[in-house]
């Protein structure tokens, strides 16, 4: 039976997917479309009962030529609608309502009002706490709307038809800092869609196995395996559909931590996956000579991937590529056609466009890494996998600032090890997202010895996440970063100086590159 779902319209803006990440939580399934899918496009999916809308933010202005917007066919569809910031203002705009630039910005967190605490607002008290980040603003509605809350820069920051079930709101309730927003959320799925909590991202593990199996048939895939959640989720997905058809590929690049390579090998032979390591340090060092944009670099690491895959799948037989691709690594590689590309992740936007596999087979595609994580233990995968942090496609590659080479990853595989015992002494690993270090491109006077020293100046990052796709930096102890610091610039001499990292994402990204 098709589980009850919502679809998300992207608008462009980088909330978008944190919304539908947000109605998973509560048990309700939801599918991001471009935001000019049409009613037959909406009606026409089969992995859910749709049930509502909601139409994401955006960076665009609704009252400039080709504003995106959405086929008019979809107010017809008699769908619960809740539009939040560029939605809200669109459901507005498209009505008759006023929308135009207001005299100041609201961004950061805003005191609003409730004015009527009923849909999507039910039970919300007077003054609530919520994220705002807009310029535009709704000043004037339609006969037919009502307004639900407002603020002083935004007189209608919330609203909702008198008779049909569209809602908008200014604020995002899906952002963490909106205080009560997954009750908003909660009432929109609920109290008006009517939606039921049937869904779980367990559920998922025949539909990927028997979509692996439809796609590849009787030929052998490979797929690459880095040893990270993703990669060994996928892997033994992909074995239980092929069995010994999938042959897994750890490529050892060179930009691996210390012993990461020889721990995955082993690892993944205990899952009993078929695999092969491919020595290929000096193939990707070559190519990454003389090149600093990060980039570049991810592009460079991208291609270089598939020709060693397609260097083994010649090999062994295999005409189809499987990979270990999630929601946020194409979201943040700029899938959608109004999406900002913040970076290119090597195994999505840093993919060649001739390749000589058939298809490219991505299981896990739709889900964030909390929900890959619950399907790994279902499947069975240790722990020590299924919670291990996020370590990124290109390795080292994008957390050495500048050119990559064999000194710097020496140097940046002792300093990590360090941070990694020091934060895992302390235990709190199990609390943080990620923890690591990054080499600098910049050099520092220090003193060592009572003798001028002009050495490496390397950065420390902590962060505390649900998804990946917000993230909060970690209030380490000081005696933690003192331990860490010292012992840094005591057993790495070339390094000088040590920073901690104290930016959130957003404005950031967790790593530097």
């Amino acid at each position: 039976m098709k589980p009850d779902g919502v679809v998300v319209l992207d608008f462009g803006g980088q909330y978008c997917h944190l919304i539908a990440r947000r109605v998973r939580e509560l048990g309700v399934y939801s599918e991001i479309l471009p935001c000019d899918a049409t009613p037959e496009e909406i009606r026409g999916l089969e992995t859910m009962r749709v049930k509502g809308i909601i139409l994401s933010g955006g960076p665009a202005s609704v009252t400039e030529e080709n504003a995106p917007t959405i086929d008019k066919g979809i107010l017809e569809m008699g769908l619960p609608i809740l539009g939040l910031c560029y939605g809200h203002q669109l459901l507005a705009y498209i009505h008759g309502g006023e929308v135009r630039r207001g005299e100041r910005r609201e961004y950061g967190i805003t005191y609003v009002e409730i004015d009527k605490p009923v849909g999507v607002l039910k039970g919300m008290r007077p003054i609530e706490r919520v994220w705002m980040s807009h310029g535009d603003t709704v000043f004037k509605l339609p006969p037919e709307f009502e307004t639900l809350a407002h603020t002083d820069i935004s007189p209608i920051a919330a609203f909702r038809h008198r008779v049909k079930p569209l809602y908008g709101l200014q604020w995002h309730p899906e952002v963490a800092h909106t205080e009560r927003g997954r009750e908003m959320l909660a009432n929109f799925l609920f109290e008006v869609c009517r939606c039921e909590a049937n869904w779980r991202p367990e559920d998922t593990v025949e539909k990927a196995i028997r979509e692996i199996r439809e796609v590849v048939g009787d030929s052998r895939a490979v797929i690459a395996v880095s040893g990270g959640v993703d990669s060994t989720v996928a892997a033994v997905l992909a074995s239980k559909a092929l069995g010994d058809r999938l042959i897994a590929v750890h490529v050892d690049t060179g930009l691996m931590r210390e012993g990461e390579s020889r721990e995955v090998a082993e690892a993944l032979k205990r899952l009993g996956v078929n695999l092969i390591v491919v020595d290929a340090r000096e193939r990707f060092l070559k190519r990454l000579r003389g090149v600093v944009d990060p980039e570049e670099k991810r592009r460079i690491i991208g291609e270089e991937f598939i020709r060693v895959f397609e260097d083994e799948a010649r090999r062994v037989g295999a005409e189809y590529l499987i990979q270990g691709t999630i929601y946020p690594d194409r979201i943040e590689s700029g899938f959608r056609r109004y999406s900002d590309k913040i970076k290119t992740h090597h195994n999505v936007g840093g993919l060649p466009s001739k390749m000589e596999f058939k298809a490219v087979v991505e299981p896990l595609r739709d889900l964030y890494k909390d929900e890959v994580r619950r399907l790994g233990e279902r499947l069975g995968i240790p722990a020590s996998i299924v919670r291990r942090q996020p370590f990124p496609g290109p390795g080292l590659a994008v957390r050495i600032i500048g050119e990559v080479t064999e000194e710097k990853l020496e140097l940046l595989r002792r300093v990590e090890s360090i941070v990694e015992e020091e934060v895992e002494r302390e235990g709190v690993h199990e609390g943080l997202w990620q923890y690591f270090a990054v080499l600098t491109d910049t050099k520092s006077t220090g003193v060592k010895g009572d003798e001028r020293a002009y050495g490496w100046m390397v950065a420390v990052r902590m962060v505390e996440s649900v998804d990946g796709m917000t993230a909060s930096f970690y209030k380490a102890p000081w005696t933690l970063l003192e331990r860490i610091s010292t012992r840094i610039t005591n057993e790495v001499p070339e390094v000088v100086r040590v920073v901690y990292d104290i930016t959130h994402k957003p404005p950031s990204t967790i790593e530097w590159e």
